[in-house]
């Protein structure tokens, strides 16, 4: 959340009033063709939010894959989950349905979320999965998910809470076309990337500029700086002590 929206206006009058700064972490995946998105891992910090029971939803009919985590960090067995229950089915039906060949490669960056060696506690019936870790530091520069799927990172308003979220994520996921999620591979794997996409796309017009026409349009309070806030908040790296504490808890999770 940018700075500026972390107290909503109710919040603000109540004597002794803290920032409320509630977090969730989401994982997007989708192929380099573009047509075919991957149900997202969401991660946040509370298993049955108050929210859920006020709007009636239920997990297992979300859009998401919901997990909990106190920091809503996303540990190993959360990751390995994601991949063995929603990833490597969707992949699968997806290249039998059109008549590819059952191979897949699964591209991540180094980030603590993304475990080493995942392909060993990958199922035996999805072993057509590989695994390919991006070198440090190249994230901004090759992660297709970092080039133009930020206008996923919605801003908070009054009121706002997980059941809102989890409304927004779904149509904004759903609303990202073939030609977005094509074009976010253009770094990576420029030869995937159609040339009349690069023709199509809009010059002279940053990702921040579109995020803010987005928030925007759709009622929201936003401006370039806070768009700038979020971007810098996703770039910076756990600390050691971060760090450390997220091992431990996926080395409880083993235990």
């Amino acid at each position: 959340m940018p700075n500026r929206r972390y107290i909503t206006a109710e919040e603000k009058m109540m004597p002794g009033h803290k920032p409320m700064k509630d977090r969730l972490t989401l994982a997007l995946c989708a192929n380099a063709s573009g047509d075919c998105k991957i149900k997202p891992l969401l991660v946040y910090h509370s298993e049955n939010p108050r929210a859920f029971k006020s709007h009636k939803i239920l997990k297992e009919k979300l859009q998401v894959m919901w997990r909990s985590n106190p920091k809503a960090w996303v540990p190993r067995k959360f990751f390995v989950e994601w991949v063995n229950l929603v990833f490597g089915p969707t992949v699968k039906k997806y290249l039998q349905e059109n008549n590819l060949p059952v191979q897949a490669l699964l591209i991540l960056d180094n980030a603590p979320a993304h475990p080493p060696n995942l392909e060993d506690d990958i199922l035996e019936e999805l072993k057509f999965i590989k695994v390919l870790y991006l070198p440090p530091n190249t994230t901004p520069i090759l992660q297709p998910m970092d080039h133009t799927n930020l206008t996923l990172r919605e801003f908070w308003k009054d009121h706002f809470n997980i059941a809102i979220c989890l409304q927004i994520i779904d149509q904004a996921w759903l609303g990202v076309t073939t030609k977005t999620l094509t074009s976010a591979w253009k770094k990576l794997w420029p030869e995937a990337v159609a040339e009349r996409i690069y023709e199509e796309l809009e010059p002279g017009v940053s990702v921040e500029e579109e995020i803010v026409s987005l928030g925007k349009s759709m009622g929201l309070e936003v401006e370039e700086r806070d768009v700038n806030e979020l971007i810098e908040e996703y770039t910076q790296e756990l600390t050691t002590e971060e760090i450390q504490e997220l091992q431990s808890q996926q080395h409880t999770e083993v235990m």
